[in-house]
């Protein structure tokens, strides 16, 4: 019997997106038997090759749901479990005694509760010395306004728990708005007065130039045991958002931020996988934090194109306690989601007064030549696209056309 065959299986819940599938195609191509998991019969994970076997959980996060995963598990063999969003991490965090033969690979629920709340990130950033920017967050109709008086605007509005608010916002018909723009105190109070009804408002954070710069880690017993770094090129929406399109950045720079990314990591606790997320203003070279994502990342296919092996790490460092051979870090290469792209693109050319930082720079001419380009370039990649796993591809053009 070979070494691959008796390799337990890797259970990934949450393959209906890009993240799912590229932990899918790394562990698959590592040789580890992978048992994808979707809330979604249309998931594009379930058409890659390197499945061994497509399951979908029909009642996800319920009782119900937790008794799908047993049986799933019951079903293939026990196993580890990885996941992708945050609902799904809280679920089974919350639940991880209740999953049978399944192992799930997760963070700690102190250490996963702090990453959630922006603002406890933020002071146990600045603590150990990361520039974060200034934040307030208001808790009464009086202290909004207070801040109107006293905040230096522009600023931008964030919910420091999008996932605990939006019931209470959904009870009162009100849309969650993830990052909103107000440049003075009137607007301030005009968009904070539509959360009056439910009595919470969301984080206000002084506006902060630059790009988006994520450093990424694999924390093992307090020690970073693999290191990844993109630069934003393209973001959705225009003004920031996710990345649409990034390139890996060599380790060599931005070593200093690394370690205080690290430290903050060892600060709060983290074992595992996790994004550190900062504005980075390459003029002025001031990189302020964003946010923690204690999660695998929305451009994660860059990752796993550039060999950093963080799925792969999971379920044999995390899991098996072994450090698997990791390949050297590819560093040149670029990540393209073309749909999003092409969302930007129409909004850039088409809709230019709905880009709600009014910073934001209008080059369509400069814009067209990139995105035309770099089809040509041989060191771009795509988050779905893939010669080598191709139905995921077409399964995710026949869902974007309701086929």
């Amino acid at each position: 019997m070979t070494e691959k065959s008796v390799r337990p299986p890797c259970y990934v819940l949450g393959i209906e997106t890009q993240i799912g599938l590229s932990l899918v195609r790394e562990l698959g191509e590592a040789g580890v038997p992978v048992i994808g998991i979707a809330a979604r019969d249309d998931a594009i994970g379930l058409q890659s090759r390197y499945l061994t076997h497509g399951e979908v959980l029909r009642h996800p996060r319920t009782d119900q749901g937790l008794a799908e995963l047993r049986a799933i598990g019951e079903g293939h063999g026990a196993g580890y479990l990885l996941t992708v969003s945050e609902a799904n991490t809280t679920w089974l965090i919350d639940n991880r005694d209740r999953l049978g033969v399944l192992q799930p690979l997760l963070p700690s629920k102190e250490a996963f509760e702090v990453v959630l709340d922006k603002e406890r990130t933020l002071e146990v950033a600045e603590a150990v010395g990361i520039e974060v920017p200034q934040s307030a967050n208001p808790t009464s109709w009086d202290e909004v306004e207070a801040l109107a008086r006293s905040f230096p605007f522009p600023a931008v509005l964030k919910w420091a728990d999008p996932n605990g608010v939006a019931p209470a916002l959904h009870a009162k018909g009100i849309e969650l708005v993830k990052a909103e723009y107000v440049y003075t105190a009137e607007e301030f109070l005009r968009v904070a007065g539509r959360y009056r009804p439910v009595g919470v408002w969301p984080l206000v954070q002084a506006y902060c130039a630059g790009v988006g710069l994520g450093q990424f880690f694999f924390m093992h017993r307090g020690k970073a045991v693999r290191r990844f770094q993109h630069l934003r090129v393209a973001e959705w929406p225009p003004e920031g958002g996710f990345s649409s399109v990034c390139d890996a950045v060599p380790l060599e720079r931005f070593r200093e931020l690394q370690a205080l990314s690290i430290r903050l990591l060892q600060a709060i606790g983290w074992e595992g996988v996790a994004m550190v997320e900062y504005r980075y203003d390459p003029a002025s070279g001031r990189a302020v934090l964003m946010e923690v994502n204690g999660r695998f990342w929305g451009s994660f296919p860059l990752a796993m194109y550039c060999g950093a092996g963080f799925g792969l790490l999971a379920y044999s460092l995390q899991g098996q306690g072994l450090m698997p051979e990791l390949p050297p870090l590819r560093e040149n290469l670029r990540c393209r989601m073309v749909a999003t792209e092409i969302k930007r693109l129409k909004r850039i050319l088409l809709e230019p007064g709905q880009i709600r930082d009014r910073s934001f720079r209008v080059r369509p001419v400069r814009e067209v030549l990139r995105f035309a380009v770099d089809f040509l370039r041989p060191s771009v990649r795509y988050y779905v696209w893939s010669l080598r796993d191709i139905k995921p591809f077409f399964r995710d053009v026949k869902n974007a056309l309701g086929i």
